[in-house]
């Protein structure tokens, strides 16, 4: 091969893409149903944007940004995630005289440069949300309800929900310089690198890939020192989960990445605990619109990896039923084509159609019609009044007339939903 494709990318082939369209979809109901709407911004913003939303001393900023120089001189990033464009996105468009809670949701691919693992690519794809205009804590526990209801749609049954408060920079304020005396009291378990970064941002130790659970559990908690407005915040939004019936941990060590968090944050998992089985995650962010150059304005935020999703979904019989197509259309000899087409035309108002001109034998096609998990293989000539119907569920085949097309898909449609409702019942 002359070509190969970037490290840390992917390809998604006609053999997967149904599985990312059945997990955007569900995701994109679920935001229906809780009244967002639909957002889409650049692939690129101002550099400034994410280093000052982000974070100057977060490792996206510090390592993982695609960054360079357009021919005007302005420096450019590939978008490592979300939130600042939509937030941007809101102010320039006045958004926010808009009144009211914003609810808006996006999909698209992001770009970090990391290093690829299982679930983690270069150029990866989210789906999130994004609830602007409210500090209610009932809008916290709405947004995890919404992501615990999409996931259960896609087959994770009992996901595992952790939650924790960042608190105000009231609360890190009285939290920062205990724990930077914390951090120093282990200094000889750090690399010279990461304690420098901790000793700017000592927050960033929570949520390091470098050092696991056990150095994290000699250093004190921000719970412990959670001002009472934080504290109280966090504890309506426990008591609203636990009215909705959502299971959740709190997990005191959970910090999440960027640096705009406030107050809740949380992460969504899948099977055994650690970094390959989290779903999505989110939280809250009451600070950065302003930073942006906006109002003060609190929102809270989600996104989900789609990657990561469709890779760890568990396998559905349902999952293939709609791959293929409804209909496979074979033409008997190359004269049949335009009757092919005419036939086709029809039975698109049934569902969807894939006509054969390849000029293979007529075994052939019926082979690929199976193989593709079509409902019916319909055979068409070039002159004769009548097709042959295989119906490669049933096992069976008879003649339709050409004119009767229709007529024959929607009995057959009505047939099979009957069938269907009769096991149901039973």
């Amino acid at each position: 091969m002359k070509y190969s494709r970037p490290r840390g990318t992917h390809d998604v082939t006609p053999a997967e893409i149904d599985r990312w369209v059945e997990v955007e979809r569900a995701f994109e109901r679920a935001f229906e149903r809780y009244a967002y709407r639909g957002i889409r911004t650049p692939i690129f913003e101002s550099t400034d944007l994410f280093v000052r939303a982000v974070g100057e001393q977060s490792d996206i900023v510090t390592k993982e940004m695609y960054t360079f120089t357009d021919r005007g001189g302005r420096s450019l990033t590939l978008r490592p995630e979300n939130t600042a464009s939509v937030i941007r996105a809101y102010l320039e468009n006045g958004m926010h005289r808009w009144g009211g809670i914003q609810r808006l949701w996006y999909t698209g691919p992001m770009f970090r440069y990391d290093r690829p693992q299982a679930g983690r690519y270069r150029q990866f794809h989210q789906v999130g949300a994004e609830a602007i205009g409210s500090d209610s804590p009932a809008l916290d526990a709405e947004i995890i309800q919404l992501v615990v209801e999409a996931l259960g749609e896609l087959g994770f049954a009992g996901v595992d929900v952790r939650i924790n408060s960042v608190g105000t920079e009231a609360s890190r304020a009285r939290y920062r310089g205990v724990l930077l005396d914390a951090i120093e009291s282990v200094t000889g378990e750090l690399a010279p690198e990461a304690l420098a970064r901790y000793r700017l941002n000592p927050l960033r130790i929570f949520d390091s890939k470098e050092y696991g659970t056990s150095l994290k559990e000699k250093l004190p908690l921000l719970s412990d020192y959670l001002v009472d407005e934080d504290r109280a915040h966090f504890a309506r939004v426990k008591d609203l989960m636990v009215a909705l019936q959502v299971p959740f941990t709190e997990d005191p060590h959970l910090v999440r990445g960027l640096d705009y968090y406030t107050r809740t944050v949380f992460e969504v998992y899948h099977g055994a605990h650690g970094a390959q089985s989290a779903l999505c995650g989110g939280g809250r962010y009451d600070t950065l619109v302003a930073e942006c150059g906006g109002p003060n304005t609190p929102a809270i935020g989600m996104s989900a990896g789609l990657e990561r999703i469709v890779e760890a979904r568990p396998a559905t019989s349902e999952r293939d039923e709609g791959a293929g197509p409804r209909y496979y259309i074979m033409c008997a000899g190359a004269g049949a084509e335009a009757r092919a087409l005419q036939a086709a035309s029809v039975l698109r108002a049934f569902g969807s159609v894939e006509v054969d001109v390849s000029g293979r034998s007529q075994k052939t096609q019926l082979e690929a019609a199976s193989k593709k998990k079509a409902r019916a293989a319909v055979l068409v000539d070039a002159s004769g009044p009548e097709v042959a119907w295989h119906d490669l569920a049933m096992r069976n085949q008879v003649r339709v007339a050409f004119g009767a097309l229709a007529d024959h898909a929607r009995k057959q449609a009505g047939a099979k939903s009957e069938t269907r409702r009769s096991k149901r019942e039973r």
